[in-house]
């Protein structure tokens, strides 16, 4: 639907205006078939007791009043009884209920009603009211003049002749039938008219004609001019105007709430996709940045498990060949000269037990761990006790080749276990027994990963246990929280003030400043207050 606002100059082209008319007028028509379902729903089914209304009539009355109230509720009910006898491909060419007036006095008779519908589809695709109004008189003839059985009644319509009127309106259900006027007026612009058939309606004057330019109440003895007949047509043109001056501003309104909805879903969307790039990107960085990391990592230590093999190549070529290839003694002097060499270049690499006291501030555990068993490669390749003892004082175990290799698995699950940790924290609603399952089977290094967790993780965990060990059932005294979490007290505190069997009463610390400050409560909507 298409929204002009009134200040705003737009260029807009055929098309798009005719379809935004097409569709306001087609959500109209949609309303009003849907009003009269849910109508139908509230009569079938009883509702209107639950308000504490006796009828259906006076729930009409009292809730309804500004819509037509009863009078245009039963026009609704009745034009879906219409369309609800017409077989399906009839149906669409009824569009609103309004259309149906003309038809209803063929509901009884179905076979008319149906060729009514159908003289009326072959000369337009959509009739309207009067088309139908039209096609019922083909149908059903005018009638003719009243008749009476007997004497004394054919006498009476005698009389009454210059009260003989017929109904000129095409939206009416009785068009083109004529009637007499037996009975007083009940108001200045209405007669009671009665038909051939002896059916007895309540028609409005202007719908009326052949009352010989005036209109007649016999109740009062008194005529009215012409002219008066001309304004109540003035005025009732007066009201169509209203109505469809507010049928205008209905659509308009209609327009509007759904531009804006639409534009609040659209802003929604836009929002949630850039938070989300936001948070795919600074991923990527992290990612990126540990990747680097780890890369540094394994060339350091390629190029140790290099300086390990060299070293190894050395000590075995001067124990197996002492004599063949070092045996004048420049050679072995050479050889003393280059294993004090090594010798200090060790040295240097086993003072990495400095690393232990400060680690380093990013990935301290794996960059700590990775030292550590190059250590321990280190001491197993040169059998150096000072590179052990190096490798247990950064992994914090044993100087045991054995608790080294042990130390560096349990350090291997370090990053899965605090990933799997927060994962678990940080779903909604969780508890004691979720943590739990998780953290058993990293019980071995609960101190390594309990200092990788924040202290708002830590504070949860310990809320958590606490929590476990609190009764299951609420009584009172117990602090509550709702535990639908689609209301509003799912998030406020609560304390249970009195017991009453299946109930209970519950003082909210968010009511303290309202009138109302406690409620009473099923157990089982209630929950223990988490914080």
């Amino acid at each position: 639907m298409l929204t002009l606002e009134p200040e705003q100059t737009t260029t807009l082209d055929y098309s798009v205006v005719n379809a935004s008319i097409q569709e306001t007028f087609t959500a109209i028509d949609k309303f009003e078939w849907q009003a009269i379902d849910e109508l139908r729903l509230m009569r079938d089914k009883g509702y209107y007791f639950d308000g504490g209304h006796e009828s259906f009539e006076d729930y009409c009355e009292n809730e309804l009043t500004k819509h037509g109230g009863y009078r245009r509720v039963r026009d609704l009910l009745s034009a879906k009884k219409v369309v609800d006898t017409l077989p399906e491909e009839l149906r669409v060419k009824i569009t609103k209920p309004s259309q149906t007036r003309p038809l209803l006095r063929l509901v009884k008779t179905p076979d008319k009603l149906e060729q009514a519908v159908t003289i009326a589809s072959q000369e337009k695709s959509f009739p309207t009211a009067a088309d139908f109004a039209l096609a019922v008189q083909k149908v059903v003839p005018k009638n003719t003049s009243p008749t009476r059985s007997n004497s004394t009644k054919q006498e009476k319509v005698k009389t009454q002749l210059c009260n003989s009127v017929t109904v000129s309106s095409l939206l009416h259900s009785r068009y083109g039938d004529s009637g007499v006027i037996e009975a007083s007026a009940p108001n200045n612009y209405q007669q009671i008219v009665t038909f051939a058939d002896g059916e007895r309606l309540l028609i409005n004057n202007a719908d009326l004609a052949g009352l010989n330019d005036a209109i007649v109440s016999e109740s009062g003895g008194r005529t009215y001019p012409k002219e008066y007949s001309e304004v109540i047509a003035a005025l009732k043109e007066q009201h169509q105007q209203e109505l469809e001056r507010l049928q205008q501003e209905l659509r308009i309104g209609l327009q509007s709430e759904a531009t804006a909805r639409a534009e609040e879903q659209v802003q929604e969307q836009i929002q949630s996709l850039q938070n989300l790039y936001k948070q795919q990107k600074e991923q990527n960085v992290q990612l990126q940045q540990r990747l680097d990391e780890m890369e540094g990592l394994r060339k350091l230590e390629i190029e140790n498990q290099q300086l390990f093999s060299r070293i190894q190549e050395l000590e075995n070529a001067v124990q197996q060949h002492p004599f063949q290839e070092w045996g004048n003694t420049m050679t072995q002097q050479a050889t003393k000269a280059l294993s004090k060499q090594v010798k200090q270049a060790l040295e240097k690499t086993i003072d990495l037990r400095s690393l232990a006291v400060e680690p380093p501030k990013e990935n301290a555990q794996e960059c700590l761990r990775l030292m550590g068993m190059a250590l321990k490669n280190l001491a197993s390749a040169m059998n150096n006790t000072q590179a052990l003892e190096a490798a247990a004082i950064i992994l914090g175990s044993e100087p045991t080749p054995t608790a080294i290799t042990y130390r560096a698995e349990q350090l291997e699950m370090l990053p899965q276990a605090v990933s799997d940790i927060r994962a678990v924290l940080a779903k909604p609603g969780c508890s004691w027994q979720d943590y739990w399952a998780v953290a058993q089977e990293y019980e071995v290094i609960k101190s390594d990963y309990w200092a990788e967790l924040t202290s708002e993780e830590t504070e949860l965990v310990t809320a958590l246990q606490k929590a476990s060990s609190q009764p299951d059932t609420i009584g009172i005294g117990s602090i509550v929280a709702h535990a639908d979490p689609y209301r509003t007290l799912y998030v406020e505190r609560g304390e249970v003030v009195e017991d009453l069997g299946e109930e209970l009463v519950v003082a909210w610390d968010c009511w303290k400043e309202q009138s109302k400050k406690t409620d009473r409560y099923f157990r089982d909507e209630l929950r223990f207050w988490q914080g």
